[in-house]
């Protein structure tokens, strides 16, 4: 068991720490920005359109953004 422990490699995130508040601030823009284009044209066609990854971005973003700042959920 520990031979098979030491050849493991360790787990290497795909967005480094140094990236999250670039990732943030892109994502969150995206979303504030599909928010706004959803409040001007609300349809049912829309809402899947913009709405859903609107939501979906501000989520991510919001993730990004806490551990951007040291807060590790």
């Amino acid at each position: 068991m520990d031979a098979e422990w030491d050849l493991m490699k360790p787990f290497v995130p795909m967005v480094g720490k140094e990236g999250h508040l670039s990732v943030a601030a892109v994502l969150m823009l995206t979303g504030f920005f599909l928010t706004g284009l959803f409040s001007i044209n609300k349809s049912v066609t829309t809402a899947p359109l913009l709405a859903i990854p609107a939501s979906l971005a501000l989520g991510f973003g919001s993730v990004y953004l806490i551990c951007a700042v040291g807060v590790y959920v």
